[in-house]
């Protein structure tokens, strides 16, 4: 008894991250960094190099159908591993530390600088340019907004994780918006018989394998997020919750082949 009480004040006194993640903010966590800059400039991308609006489609739904791929594995993963952390925490489980400690070093000098500096110049672009058009918006305007939105959202995240779940449901809802603006009126066109642009549909002649990876390349980034969630598994409120079979409640790891941690 006197083993098991000091075992309990132990996990008690363990240094553990705070769950303040409800349901709501979990699934804009996924959705709002999916639904990022990625989707309002990748398309050009893979439209340029396939050449045509059939092949850009057949892209977009393989990318879907891969991305979709790693979202089940990493369900698989975060009902397995319940420990923040991601790629890292599942290298460091699985491989051992020399593999998840590279994982993490080039994560952290190579892949996030570059991709976070992406979205800010995209932010920057996109908040500034229609202030000047038809003029190209000046560079160093778009550098200081790129700056001072990545701070604001840097300083979010440190002061509260409940204010920077809020602030991203806002921002979801933000870009959502902006996708209906830009759906919606190309579905009016077409209905009013403006299809020259699926003239050739399936153009082939501009296609070559050196542009292929390059296109699938653009699609997947679009689609990247769908591990965000598994970055902060231990901060989700009460993720047993979320993972039933009908009305019964079942251990975490018996439904781990099935459902996704929320």
């Amino acid at each position: 008894m006197a083993g098991q009480k000091a075992e309990d004040e132990g996990k008690e006194d363990r240094v553990h991250l705070r769950r303040s993640i409800s349901l709501v903010p979990a699934v804009s966590f996924i959705v709002g960094t999916m639904v990022g800059s990625g989707i309002f400039i990748a398309p050009k991308g893979v439209h340029i190099n396939t050449g045509s609006v059939g092949l850009s489609l057949l892209i977009w739904a393989l990318c879907g159908l891969l991305s979709t791929f790693g979202a089940l594995c990493y369900a698989e993963l975060g009902t397995s591993f319940k420990k923040s952390g991601a790629h890292y925490t599942y290298l460091l489980e699985t491989l051992g530390p020399l593999p998840a400690f590279l994982r993490l070093w080039s994560e952290f000098i190579f892949i996030r600088p570059a991709v976070t500096a992406y979205i800010a110049l995209a932010f920057g672009h996109y908040v500034v340019e229609p202030f000047f058009t038809p003029c190209p918006a000046p560079l160093p305007l778009i550098k200081l907004t790129s700056f001072l939105g990545l701070t604001f959202l840097v300083a979010v995240n440190c002061w509260s994780v409940s204010l920077a779940s809020r602030t991203q449901v806002f921002l979801l809802i933000i870009k959502l918006f902006a996708l209906v603006l830009i759906i919606v009126p190309g579905i009016m066109a077409l209905a009013k018989g403006r299809t020259e642009n699926f003239q050739n549909f399936f153009n082939s002649e501009q296609l070559t394998l050196t542009k292929l990876p390059l296109a699938f390349y653009s699609g997947l980034y679009a689609y990247s997020g769908w591990f965000a969630l598994n970055f902060v598994t231990e901060e989700v409120i009460n993720p047993k919750r979320h993972v039933k079979l009908g009305k019964k409640k079942k251990d975490l790891t018996e439904l781990s082949h099935q459902f996704l941690p929320l």
